[in-house]
């Protein structure tokens, strides 16, 4: 499944699909561009469209399938997909645009708490009797 095949979904569906809205997949796809793009550099092309390296690291985070899994749905190497969303999760950190909120701000409004209860009942224990007959 390739970005030309989903391209011409609903903005809702889309986000179902990758787990980014259409404007937030357009500004990864930007901030993408200039690092993956070839052309007048010498080598091969890539076979995959920018969109497409997206679509692979999108899956591979939203998912969590195997690099194994991936590659077979795509028809490329388990290797290849590695290297894809390393590179495309590294330019997407070194933009600065998109980033996960702290931990500070995760905890931050994580609990409201207005009364703790706490159980402290004492409960007896059993216990086996100590003799002193036991030679």
């Amino acid at each position: 499944m390739s970005y030309e095949q989903i391209k011409d979904l609903p903005p809702a569906e889309l986000k179902r699909l990758c787990g980014v809205h259409i404007a937030t997949f357009g500004r990864m796809v930007e901030a993408l561009k200039p690092e993956l793009v070839r052309i007048g550099k010498k080598g091969g092309q890539p076979k995959l469209s920018v969109e497409d390296h997206l679509l692979i690291a999108l899956e591979y985070w939203r998912e969590y399938r195997t690099y194994f899994h991936i590659s077979k749905s795509w028809g490329i190497h388990e290797s290849t997909v590695c290297r894809i969303v390393r590179k495309v999760e590294n330019i997407l950190i070194k933009s600065r645009a998109f980033r996960l909120p702290g931990k500070r701000e995760l905890n931050q409004g994580a609990y409201d708490w207005k009364v703790l209860v706490v159980d402290v009942t004492e409960t007896p224990v059993e216990r086996p009797k100590k003799t002193a007959s036991l030679l």
